[in-house]
């Protein structure tokens, strides 16, 4: 059994940055990064073994066709009357990523947990977020490895109904998240931390 490399873990978790400006460009191949993400549905818990997350890959015209159409929700709700340029720009850098990865969960298979163990019913929704979430921070880790920079929005809810129509998503399945992604165009800036002695008690 190997020894736990303590600094490079440490590296490797502090690496993981929210990258706003990404390029258009990959330093892996497409098929890698459907073999990380396939790695990471197999492999990432959840309660109950219950596997309840989904995730869409949208690579090309397909990527940019979800952000043009979030746009365009976006500034009907927003109406006449209000700036748009600010939101137009955040959401054209996402645009201009290589790709996007959209997250999902199956209700479909919360609600059959709810059915069958009802002692726990009312927990299965908050439970398949906390797999969702273990999700998304494994695929963003797994990037930052490969030197991809990503970031996590959540623009679900403005239209989802007209998402679901354009990639033929499954009825059942309830939006929750979507990371753009790409080649790094510039790193984050200095990271502020809270003081760790308020966020974490440890009793011997």
């Amino acid at each position: 059994m190997g020894l736990f490399n303590k600094q490079k873990a440490t590296q490797d978790l502090s690496k993981r940055r929210s990258i706003y400006h990404l390029e258009p460009k990959s330093t892996v191949s497409d098929s890698e990064i459907e073999n990380i993400l396939t790695d990471v549905i197999k492999h990432t818990p959840s309660a109950f073994n219950s596997q309840s997350t989904r995730m869409v890959l949208l690579l090309n015209n397909e990527h940019k066709k979800f952000w043009d159409t979030l746009m365009h929700a976006l500034k009907e709700k927003m109406g006449p009357d209000r700036d748009f340029s600010a939101t137009e720009q955040k959401l054209n850098s996402f645009k201009a990523a290589y790709g996007t990865v959209l997250y999902y969960i199956d209700t479909k298979v919360t609600e059959g947990l709810q059915e069958q163990f009802t002692s726990y019913a009312a927990k299965f929704p908050e439970w398949a977020h906390h797999s969702n979430a273990m999700h998304q921070y494994a695929v963003w880790q797994a990037f930052s490895e490969v030197d991809l920079g990503a970031s996590l929005q959540h623009y679900n809810g403005v239209c989802d109904e007209e998402i679901r129509a354009l990639f033929d998503i499954p009825s059942t399945w309830e939006f929750v998240a979507q990371m753009p992604f790409g080649s790094i165009g510039s790193q984050a800036g200095p990271k502020e931390f809270s003081p760790v002695e308020n966020r974490l008690i440890i009793k011997k």
